[in-house]
C-alpha cells in the first residue's frame, strides 16, 4: 500500500497466444504441479503477512529480523499509512469493517495486527472462499462465489484482518448504491486482484480459452481495469504452460513475445539476477503493489528462484513491500514448477488454514484431474 509513482512507460498488453491442443506426460506430476500451485499461494502470503508492507527495509530487518518462519505482526507498523485510508460504509448491512473500524484513522496500526503466525490476509481468505465455492458447485459459478464474498465481508466474525482493500470498499459503496454484484467492481491496477488466478487458471488447466475466459470474468469482479485484467492473462498462460511441464524461462519467453513491456523480458530479467535483489525489487522496479511493475518484480523472482521454493519466497518477504499478493503471485508459480512437493514441512505444518484448505485443494485436484 503506498501513494502511485508515476508509471514509466504507457504498458499495452495484448492477450498471450496459448494452443488450445494439451497434453500432459505424467498423470501424477500433472496433479503434484496443480496442487503445489494452490499451496504455494496460500504459503507466500501467509509468510509475508507479519512484514507487509515494510518500505524501510532496516525497520523491517530491525523488528523482525530474516524471515524465514511464520511469524506473527508487530505494533507499530512504522511504514503504516491506514491512518489515511478510508471506509464510509457506515449503513449496517454495508458497513464490512466491523469491529476493525476504531482501528482506522490511527498512526502506526499493523494491516494484520490480530492475525496469528502463518494466517493468511484477507485476500487470501477470500480465494478460499472461492474454493470451498467450486467445491459446492463442482466448479466456478460466479453467482455463488458472489454471494459468498458477499456474506463473508458482511458477516462479523468472520476474519480477524484490520485492512480491507481499496476494491473491497469500492465494491460494497457500488451495492449500497444500488448496483448489481456483476457490475460494482472498480477499475483497480494492484496484484492483490492477482492471488485467486492460480485457482481458476488449474481448474480449466485443459481448456486454455475457457481458463482465459474465467480469469477475466473473476478478476473483472473486483479490478475491472484492463491493465490488471491483462496482466491477469499473462499468469494464466504462464502458469497453463509450467502445468504443462515448460520450463518457468520458456514459459516467460512465450508470454514476453505478446506482452509488449521491456520489464517483461526474460532475458533482461534474468541478467539482472546477477545483482542483489534488494538492488531489482524496490530499485530497477518498484515493490509497491501496482500490477505493472509488481508483476515483473514476480517474473523476475521465478526466473531467479526457479527450482528453490524456499529461497524463492524469503527472498520475496525479506524485500517488504507488496510481498504478501507478490508471495501468493511468486508461491503458485514455483510451486506449479514442481513435480514433486517444494513446500518445507514446517510451513506446511504450520499454515493456519492447513486444515480447511486440504479437503477443498484435493477436491478440486480431483476435479482437475
Amino acid at each position: 500500500m503506498r501513494s502511485r509513482r508515476p508509471t514509466r512507460m504507457n504498458t499495452r498488453i495484448q492477450r498471450p497466444r496459448l494452443s488450445s491442443s494439451r497434453s500432459f506426460g505424467n498423470l501424477d506430476h500433472r496433479a503434484q504441479r496443480l496442487r503445489n500451485a494452490l499451496w504455494g499461494a496460500f504459503v507466500g502470503d501467509a509468510l509475508a503477512m507479519p512484514v507487509h508492507w515494510y518500505y524501510d527495509r532496516g525497520a523491517l530487518r530491525r523488528d523482525y529480523g530474516t524471515v524465514a518462519n511464520y511469524l506473527a505482526p508487530k505494533n507499530p507498523h512504522p511504514d503504516s499509512i491506514l491512518w489515511r485510508s478510508r471506509c464510509d460504509l457506515l449503513q449496517p448491512q454495508y458497513d464490512i469493517l466491523h469491529d476493525q473500524r476504531p482501528y482506522w484513522g490511527r498512526r502506526d496500526v499493523h494491516y494484520h495486527q490480530f492475525l496469528v503466525p502463518g494466517e493468511n490476509t484477507l485476500n487470501l481468505k477470500l480465494a478460499e472462499v472461492l474454493l470451498a465455492s467450486i467445491q459446492d458447485k463442482s466448479g466456478y459459478d460466479v453467482d455463488a462465489y458472489l454471494d459468498r464474498y458477499i456474506d463473508f465481508l458482511r458477516q462479523p466474525g468472520r476474519h480477524n484482518d484490520t485492512y480491507i482493500e481499496e476494491c473491497h470498499r469500492h465494491f460494497f459503496e457500488n451495492l449500497a448504491r444500488g448496483m448489481s454484484p456483476r457490475a460494482a467492481g472498480k477499475s483497480d491496477s494492484h496484484i492483490g486482484g492477482l492471488v485467486a488466478v492460480p485457482i481458476i487458471a488449474a481448474l480449466h488447466h485443459e481448456n486454455p480459452s475457457a481458463a482465459r475466459a474465467a480469469v477475466r470474468t473473476h478478476v473483472g469482479l473486483t479490478h475491472c481495469c484492463p491493465e490488471t485484467l491483462a496482466f491477469a492473462d499473462a499468469l494464466t498462460c504462464l502458469l497453463l504452460a509450467v502445468f504443462d511441464g515448460t520450463s518457468m524461462l520458456e514459459a516467460a519467453e512465450d508470454v514476453a513475445h505478446a506482452v509488449p513491456d521491456a520489464r517483461l523480458v526474460p532475458a533482461r530479467l534474468v541478467d539482472w539476477a546477477a545483482e542483489p535483489d534488494a538492488q531489482v525489487v524496490g530499485g530497477r522496479l518498484s515493490n509497491a503493489c501496482y500490477v505493472d511493475e509488481a508483476f515483473p518484480s514476480v517474473l523476475y523472482l521465478a526466473l531467479k528462484y526457479a527450482g528453490n521454493f524456499e529461497q524463492g519466497l524469503i527472498a520475496n518477504t525479506n524485500l517488504g513491500g507488496d510481498n504478501c499478493h507478490r508471495g501468493a503471485v511468486l508461491g503458485a508459480l514455483l510451486g506449479a514448477a514442481s513435480d514433486s512437493d517444494p513446500i518445507p514441512a514446517r510451513w506446511r505444518a504450520d499454515l493456519e488454514a492447513r486444515a480447511r484448505l486440504e479437503p477443498l485443494i484435493e477436491s478440486l485436484v480431483r476435479l482437475m484431474v
